[in-house]
């Protein structure tokens, strides 16, 4: 299974970033694999509908779960039809590693 991990930057020991839409990258896990490939979120500074943009790519790039700290209502709607489930995570500590690590167990 493919999760999206919302990213401070392209790199696994990034902070992780609780804005969905307005994050800066996005962490793309592979589960089966343990790969992760970073994609950087062109939608960040949109000035309206960067989660429900955000919510395109995530469907676009076939994950079936996405880890943040919140979804707004546009981009919920979307992600619901279809049928990718949101984790809301609010540790302002975490990072995208520690995340993965959490995942692995």
């Amino acid at each position: 299974m493919r999760t999206i991990i919302t990213s401070s930057e392209n790199k696994i020991t990034a902070a992780f970033d609780k804005r969905f839409g307005r994050a800066a990258w996005f962490c793309i896990y592979d589960e089966q694999t343990g790969e992760t490939e970073f994609i950087e979120n062109v939608n960040l500074n949109a000035s309206n509908g960067a989660g429900t943009k955000a919510a395109e790519k995530a469907v676009e790039l076939h994950v079936k779960k996405i880890i943040s700290g919140d979804f707004g209502p546009k981009a919920k709607d979307l992600l619901d039809k279809f049928e990718i489930q949101m984790v809301i995570l609010q540790d302002d500590n975490l990072t995208v590693e520690n995340i993965i690590s959490k995942l692995k167990n």
